[in-house]
This record gives structure tokens, C-alpha cells and sequence, in this order.
């Protein structure tokens, strides 16, 4: 999958570009709304994509869509979800990292195949695409999108050999086995409900339990993140295991084992930025990761400051844990605007300074005269960076503005389903830190070690491939990549 920045497409923000949130749902009795379960589990699922939206819902013989541009309030209505009918459900927000921000990209994607209806949802980046979609091609496939998730479906859909029956397990376990790169799906079949993590597990999925107004068990879900669960009122029971898929049917929730052992690779800034912190990721509480980054953040990173305070919101723990170690008062300096949209519209610095102003306002009562010390989780460009210092300067009247951030320079693109800018844009690319800090405009700034980083998080292996430019799979293959590495191509190693 391309992203839009490695096809000359600069994104218009400073902050990383979120990954996509999937949901499914199972009935089991009848007293669950599928469709509608699908519709909190995506509302709280928004922080990972806010493009589109949209519903499969199925009764094992027919299947109805629907999806939209837009945040998930603007694209459903009552009238709408109430055509959704059904015992099973997917659903899906989408940020376009391959495909445009288009209406035929949007998801999921549902076809008619001889083994019936067939629903995909697809969190991820797969960076074979493109050999994918010629395979497909070359066998007479036609593809009505630009989006790799098609790719994934219609592979689904028409399996390279001849099987008897459906075979749903055999038909992800063939495509896990030529699918490379970062994915979670969850797809809607005839026979039941299939979610699949890929098995260096970059993005997270878990399921849980519904339950009815009695605590009967209702039925079984499947989301993005566990706090997608807890909206739609399910019990976390646990997460998708890398390589591991996991059957939703009548009988009940089922795991197939991955059919071999590999590595994981956990990306390390759903720990830092993406994921909500009250999400459940590999086994590990991701506000209490970003309490330990801002922790360590101040043993690493000291500073002679009056007060901290963070860049909201997912600074925030982090900024928790630093004052906790620094014993430096935790204040607000920054409110942040909840109905400001995304960052940048407009390309021009002027309107990026301003959009800057609309997010967010300063405290002068918290910040006049005062050194202070503001914790934010990463820096890509940094333009916004230099915005807010200006702010905390003009209209806060700090004295002194220091910079700590909660995680190691960003100096490499992701090829994993997030947009991080090219090389050229990345700023600690470019820059050495202590350019950085003169190009911002701060009295200091620092970042956490990527060895702190990685202690703090902690848990199984990290992909810290945009840190390090070290990636834990091939990417020389990924659509539009035309990027050398310290003179080595991508995916050699070190």
C-alpha cells in the first residue's frame, strides 16, 4: 500500500496520520442490534480514522451495505441503520492511506460470491500490493478501486485453487501466507464471522463478550481497541494473537492457532500516540505505557522548570509521569478546542499558524513568567511545534519554554499503514536536535532515547522502524518506494 506521501502527496498535518479502526459483530439469540452495536463501537473508534465510515450487516444469505463519507454521526442515520438487518455485522473507519479519500475506497467491502455474501474490513498497510493486485489481474479479476483491501477480498472471494465448500479458514490462512506487512480484518461470511491479525501483530484486535439486560450471553465482538468493546457494551475477554484467527459463529468464539511461530513486531506508537489509553495492547495498559515514557522522560531528560504541562490529549499521561518523577507541579497551559477538526486545511504556514490558534489556546494565569516545561508524545515537521511555542511566548507570557519529548526523533516514513511524511519533510531527518530546537524556537528540547523508549513501553518486540529506519519485513517492495537508507536499500537490514 502507497502512502500518500511516498507518491509526492505531502499530508497536510503535523501530528501522525491515524490507521484505520475495524469492528465485528455476532448475535446469538436475537436480543442484539448488530448493526447498531457496530455504530458505538466505531463512534469510539474515531481517533483511528475519520474519512469514512461504514456497516455490513448479514443474515448468512443476504447482505446490506451501507458507508459514507464522513465521521460515523454523519454518515448514519436511524432509517439507515434500521435497513441494516441481521444476526453479524462489520463495520469500519478509514483514514486512505492507499486509495484516495474517495467514496469507492471507503469500507467494508461487500461482493456476491458463489459461497455467498462476502463483507472485508481491513486495518493496515500490506506493502505487496501491488504484486498482489497483479496477480489478481493477471487471473481476470476486475478491481473497482484503488484500495488494497479490494486486493484482499477478491482473493478471498476467488481462492488460486479449486476447494470444496467455502473453506473460510483455508482461504485467510493462504492469504496470510502471501500477504505481507500490517493488517487486521474482519470479515462477514455465510457461515459466520473470521477476524485475522497478521502475525508480526503491528496493529491491535481484540473481542469480547456481549451480554443481554439479564447477563445472558447475547453474542461475541470483535474491534480495533477494547475500549470500542466497552462502548458497545461488551466484556473484554482478550486479544487476537499475531497470526492467530479467530471464528464468531453460531457455536459460539473460536481461535485457530497461527500456523507458524514468528516474532511480533507491536508498532510502537500505538503505545505512544494512536491508541486510546484506555485500550489493552499486547497484554499491556497503554495509558500506563505513556506514564512510564513520561517517567523515564524526566529521569533521561532533566530540566529547571516552574511548572509542565502537556500537549493534549495523548501527552497527557506522559506529562503525568514526568512531574511524578520530576516533582515539578503538573498544570494545564494548552486547552484544546474539541470541535477544531484536523490540524491543517490549508498548505500555507500563515493558515497553518492559525489552524494552530483554532486547536488550541493558551492559560496565562498557569504560564505568565513562568518557566515552563511542555511535554508532547512526537514531533514530525514540526511546524506545529514551532506554532504552539510561539503561542505559550505571545499569548501564555512564559519566560522560557523547554521542550521534552515523550519519544525517539521520527527520522524514517512508515510503510505499515501510517502516513509519515517523506524523508524530506520529517524534521529529525533533516535536523540534528539541536537545529530542531533553534528551528522551533525553544530555550530547550530534548527526546527520550529510543533504548528509554523501548524499556518503557516494554513487553514483547517493537517495530521501531520510523525511529531507526531498521524495518521487521521486506519494504523495498511497497508501492512508490524510491527511498535509500543510510546507502542501503529498505529491508536489508542493518
Amino acid at each position: 500500500m502507497a502512502l500518500l506521501s511516498t507518491l509526492g502527496e505531502p499530508p497536510l498535518e503535523e501530528s501522525p496520520r491515524e490507521a484505520c479502526g475495524v469492528v465485528g459483530v455476532v448475535a446469538q439469540g436475537g436480543s442484539v442490534d448488530v448493526a447498531r452495536a457496530c455504530y458505538f463501537a466505531l463512534y469510539s473508534l474515531q481517533h483511528r480514522g475519520q474519512e469514512s465510515a461504514g456497516i455490513a450487516a448479514g443474515d448468512g444469505r443476504s447482505a446490506s451495505l451501507h458507508r459514507g463519507m464522513g465521521r460515523v454521526a454523519q454518515v448514519f442515520t436511524e432509517e439507515t441503520l434500521a435497513g441494516l438487518k441481521g444476526h453479524m455485522a462489520v463495520g469500519h473507519n478509514r483514514y486512505s492511506t492507499t486509495g484516495g479519500s474517495q467514496l469507492r475506497n471507503a469500507q467494508p467491502f461487500l461482493l456476491d460470491t458463489l459461497d455467498g455474501p462476502l463483507a472485508v474490513a481491513h486495518n493496515g498497510n500490506l506493502v505487496n500490493a501491488d504484486r498482489l493486485r497483479d496477480r489478481l489481474l493477471r487471473r481476470g479479476v476486475g478491481l473497482s478501486s484503488t484500495s488494497d483491501t479490494e486486493v484482499i477480498a477478491q482473493m478471498l472471494a476467488a481462492p488460486s485453487t479449486e476447494r470444496r465448500g467455502p473453506d473460510w479458514e483455508g482461504r485467510l490462512r493462504a492469504l496470510m501466507d502471501v500477504a505481507e506487512g500490517a493488517y487486521c480484518l474482519v470479515v462477514m461470511t455465510r457461515e459466520g464471522l473470521y477476524a485475522a491479525r497478521d502475525p508480526l501483530g503491528f496493529r491491535p484486535l481484540c473481542y469480547g463478550r456481549l451480554r443481554d439486560t439479564d447477563g445472558r450471553p447475547a453474542g461475541w465482538m470483535v474491534a480495533s481497541e477494547s475500549c470500542a468493546l466497552a462502548t458497545a457494551g461488551a466484556e473484554f475477554e482478550g486479544e487476537v494473537a499475531p497470526g492467530e484467527i479467530l471464528r464468531l459463529d453460531a457455536r459460539g468464539c473460536t481461535l485457530l492457532p497461527p500456523a507458524a511461530s514468528r516474532e511480533p513486531a507491536l508498532c510502537t506508537f500505538e503505545y505512544i500516540y494512536f491508541a486510546r489509553p484506555d485500550n489493552i495492547f499486547g497484554g499491556r495498559s497503554v495509558h500506563a505505557a505513556r506514564m512510564r515514557l513520561g517517567r523515564a522522560l524526566a529521569r533521561e531528560c532533566p530540566v529547571d522548570a516552574d511548572v509542565v504541562f502537556a500537549v493534549p490529549d495523548s501527552a497527557t499521561p506522559a506529562a503525568m509521569g514526568f512531574a511524578q518523577e520530576s516533582g515539578i507541579e503538573l498544570t494545564e497551559g494548552l486547552i484544546k478546542n474539541r470541535y477544531s477538526g484536523r490540524t491543517f486545511i490549508e498548505p500555507s504556514p500563515r493558515l497553518r499558524n492559525d489552524a494552530v490558534r483554532l486547536k488550541y489556546t493558551c492559560l496565562p494565569v498557569n504560564v505568565s513568567g513562568k518557566r515552563v516545561c511542555v511535554i508532547d508524545d512526537s514531533i514530525v515537521r514540526g511546524t506545529t511545534m514551532a506554532a504552539l511555542i510561539r503561542l505559550i511566548r505571545e499569548v501564555g507570557g512564559a519566560r522560557e519554554v523547554h521542550i521534552r519529548v515523550a519519544s525517539a526523533p521520527i527520522a524514517h516514513p512508515c510503510f505499515m499503514g501510517v502516513d509519515l511524511s517523506t524523508h524530506g519533510e520529517l524534521i529529525a531527518h533533516r535536523l540534528s536536535t539541536g537545529e530542531i530546537r533553534a528551528e522551533v524556537g525553544a530555550d530547550s528540547l530534548e527526546y527520550l532515547s529510543r533504548e528509554g523508549m523501548i524499556a518503557a513501553v516494554g513487553g514483547p518486540r517493537l517495530c521501531t522502524g520510523c525511529f531507526s529506519g531498521d524495518y521487521p519485513l521486506d519494504v523495498s517492495v511497497a508501492p512508490g518506494v524510491k527511498l535509500r537508507f543510510e546507502g542501503r536499500t529498505p529491508g536489508e537490514g542493518a
